[in-house]
């Protein structure tokens, strides 16, 4: 058991947001295998995946939350938003830590795509959780205004989750509309200009859009922010892994 004084001590993370695109790269093969490859570069501590297709009963590599989490050694767990061709589809979070709990909230709105978001808590000591949002929304204008008041009022707010909170994922916002601007109200979003010397991170091969994000509270310290950009991370997804360093005082 960590002692009062180790509590205190300063926990530093690496936190990755990385739609895969269940696996398809732009050479139009499928393949598990190379997004570990990527995430292995990358590190992480905690990666929020969005796009996760995962088959129960094939090969291994089908169901890709447990072959990416077997691969890596990490820890996994998956948050399911509808079915795919009779398989499972949406986000899913891997971890170094173990989790400690989770919670789904449906982010879906009448007519749409289902959407949601998981929330994956973390004990870093005994005297405090860390709890990781890990979000996809839509992709129409009207769709994000709904699930932005959603998310605001009823995820991120959510009284059960009383810890530092960090929520990032794949916003389909390519103008930075209301649900960005209700989550800056909030939260401390990373500013990718100031690190990365760049206003887009998607497509990766030719950036034009800032759709994946990542926001946090005051309880987390931003130390660096990498976007993965590699040649096998352009041909593994059309996006690529945006990482941040932060330091949990």
């Amino acid at each position: 058991m960590p002692t009062a004084a180790a509590a205190r001590e300063p926990v530093r993370l690496r936190i990755v947001t990385y739609n895969i695109h269940k696996c398809r790269g732009l050479d139009a093969r499928s393949s598990p295998a190379r997004i570990a490859a990527v995430l292995r570069d990358v590190g992480a501590d905690v990666v929020a995946l969005q796009e996760v297709l995962c088959y129960e009963g094939r090969r291994a590599e089908h169901d890709q939350a447990r072959f990416l989490a077997d691969t890596l050694g990490m820890h996994v767990r998956l948050g399911a938003i509808r079915t795919h061709r009779g398989g499972i589809y949406g986000n899913a979070v891997l971890s170094r830590l173990p989790p400690a709990g989770e919670r789904h909230y449906d982010l879906s709105v009448p007519g749409r795509e289902q959407r949601g978001c998981m929330r994956v808590d973390f004990r870093l000591d005994d005297a405090r959780v860390l709890h990781v949002f890990n979000l996809h929304l839509g992709t129409s204008t009207a769709e994000r205004r709904l699930q932005g008041r959603k998310l605001v009022g009823g995820v991120v707010d959510d009284p059960a989750a009383n810890g530092p909170r960090i929520v990032l994922g794949d916003f389909n916002d390519w103008r930075a509309e209301l649900a960005p601007r209700l989550l800056a109200a909030r939260l401390n979003g990373v500013d990718i200009r100031a690190h990365l010397r760049r206003g887009a991170t998607y497509p990766g091969l030719v950036p034009i859009a800032h759709i994946d994000h990542i926001y946090f509270d005051d309880r987390l310290e931003l130390e660096s922010v990498v976007l993965h950009r590699t040649r096998r991370s352009l041909v593994a997804s059309d996006h690529l892994p945006l990482a941040a360093d932060f330091v949990v005082r």
